[in-house]
């Protein structure tokens, strides 16, 4: 079926793709085909060649087997981005397990519903995340514990000064040697590579994918294979001008997270990419990276944009290899992106996506008609529509605003364990995001805001995105969230949160009457509070909700 947005696509995308009949394994027995003697992982200096990676893969595949791990049983990974990530995760699946990210941020109350709710016997986790663990144990099904350090893939010497520095900061962790305790490098020299054959196939569950949690309790997302060999199929599509088997991701957004799984993680690995891996995002790591590695694709969030265009002294590094960026997650301000491109020289486009989603399904070409401030076009195979608020069985025309409604393989199956939810959210296969938009004449879509966001003010609706890029616009302004709070004689009335660039200093007053000249007066805040910090997710995304109940706890 033609859409009008297919017009606008970049010269070679496809509007559609022939998917293969394949599971995620498949990508990584591929590539070693092809590329046995590329880089698949940098960490720290050490590399990793796709042989070296999938002979790993399969002795890992095998010590799970043997721990008793059987098809369609749920294996959790309790990592930041290394390289033992990415083994666990296509070991898991070779097997026919289910991988469950798992959020190193959590938090013991998150842990213990994640594990429960999914079923978890076993865990891999990093050493120094086994205090949470070793809490939870007795309130959760865990019966193995997989440790690993991030030493365990450092190079020579910093294998050996890593414990020196560990024990100088005081962060070593004594695990004790018992029943149901193991370790990740044992287990790695002591199996072959001989994993059992498992017949897997595209329609079964790959992930459980948790959302973030920022609209209430966290669901688990039912990704099957096809979802995600579909949707990074289709991130492919996207990067025309990409360079199988010679292309370099910075891999800076967290593989827990669905975006860094699947736009990073997967797109790589399918594609024959070196992966230089970053355990936790900073500006300054991320520049020595890129500039020694010289990453040519660097998907992100917009903190992490943001942080590289005001970082003192950038300048300094060669960011001119820098090709390709998709911003997602958040809203991407205008002026963060335009000072970006300015820096590098690359193209940085605005994408979006949700766990839902595998999680792409828009985004703005990287050549030709591009809108910044605008998601962009919607993947090939992917079809959109804007519904009505209320019921959603109303298909809205172009302009007006009504709920996101997505259609396309990347789908999920639905809520793990939660059938009504699922109901409420897949209607006759289509995804209702809860997300306002629109969309104009030539197919373009826009989030106007969170359909839960959304401030009531004197019966006006205001969108907290809007007055958020307002304030963006302000020339001392770094960060800016908004949200409603209640008023006895509006209902809700407008306040924003402001982070401040560093050595300026500014004022309430200017801040309101600087939207007082760039806002209807019903959506100009009616008070300022200035943050040295904003609560976030660990992708950078603004918790709105945190920020509201603090609000509400002073009344």
């Amino acid at each position: 079926m033609e859409r009008v947005w297919q017009k606008f696509y970049q010269e070679g995308v496809p509007h559609s793709i022939d998917y293969p009949d394949i599971t995620i394994p498949q990508f990584l027995e591929d590539t070693v085909k092809k590329y046995p003697e590329n880089i698949a992982l940098t960490f720290f200096g050490k590399k990793l060649t796709y042989k070296k990676f999938s002979e790993s893969v399969d002795r890992f595949a095998t010590a799970l087997s043997d721990l008793g791990i059987k098809k369609k049983d749920t294996f959790s990974i309790f990592l930041p981005n290394c390289p033992q990530f990415v083994i666990a995760f296509f070991a898991a699946l070779k097997i026919g397990a289910t991988v469950v990210n798992t959020n190193p941020l959590y938090v013991e109350r998150e842990l213990i519903h994640q594990l429960n709710d999914s079923g978890c016997e076993t865990i891999l986790c990093l050493d120094l995340l086994y205090p949470k663990i070793k809490k939870v144990r007795d309130k959760t099904n865990l019966k193995n514990i997989i440790v690993t350090s991030i030493k365990d893939y450092l190079p020579f010497p910093l294998n050996l000064l890593y414990p020196i520095k560990q024990r100088r900061e005081g962060h070593v962790v004594k695990i004790e040697k018992k029943t149901g305790i193991y370790f990740f490098k044992d287990l790695i020299n002591k199996y072959p590579s001989s994993p059992p054959e498992v017949e897997t196939f595209p329609e079964e569950v790959a992930l459980l994918q948790y959302t973030g949690g920022t609209t209430g309790i966290s669901k688990g997302c039912v990704l099957a294979h096809k979802n995600l060999i579909s949707n990074t199929l289709q991130c492919e599509s996207w990067f025309v001008e990409a360079i199988e088997g010679k292309e370099i991701m910075l891999s800076a957004l967290p593989f827990f997270h669905v975006f860094g799984m699947t736009v990073v993680m997967l797109y790589s690995v399918q594609s024959g990419y070196n992966m230089i891996l970053m355990p936790k995002f900073d500006a300054e790591s991320a520049l020595k990276l890129i500039n020694k590695y010289k990453t040519t694709i660097f998907p992100g969030v917009p903190t992490m944009y943001a942080a590289l265009n005001h970082y003192p002294g950038v300048e300094k590094y060669d960011l001119s290899s820098i090709k390709y960026c998709i911003s997602g997650a958040a809203p991407l301000p205008v002026e963060v992106c335009k000072r970006f491109e300015e820096l590098t020289g690359a193209k940085l486009v605005e994408g979006y996506g949700l766990t839902e989603t595998s999680p792409v399904t828009h985004c703005n070409p990287f050549e030709g008609l591009r809108k910044i401030g605008s998601i962009g076009l919607p993947f090939p195979d992917t079809d959109c529509r804007i519904m009505e608020l209320e019921k959603g069985d109303e298909e809205l025309p172009v302009g007006e605003i009504g709920e996101l409604a997505i259609f396309g393989p990347q789908v999920m199956k639905g809520y793990w364990n939660k059938p009504d939810e699922t109901k409420n959210v897949l209607r006759e296969g289509w995804c209702y995001t809860g997300d306002i938009a629109k969309t104009d004449e030539d197919g373009f879509f826009y989030i106007v805001d969170r359909k839960k966001d959304m401030i009531i003010s004197g019966g006006f609706n205001i969108y907290p995105r809007e007055v958020e890029e307002v304030l963006y616009e302000h020339p001392k302004v770094l960060e800016a969230a908004v949200i409603g709070i209640p008023d006895p004689t509006y209902g809700e009335s407008v306040k924003a949160f402001i982070s401040i660039k560093e050595g300026e200093r500014v004022a309430e007053e200017e801040i309101i009457q600087f939207c007082k000249k760039n806002l209807a007066k019903y959506k100009i805040p009616k008070s300022v509070e200035f943050r040295k910090e904003m609560p976030k997710t660990l992708v950078g995304k603004v918790l709105r909700r945190v920020l509201l109940e603090e609000e509400l706890s002073k009344s």
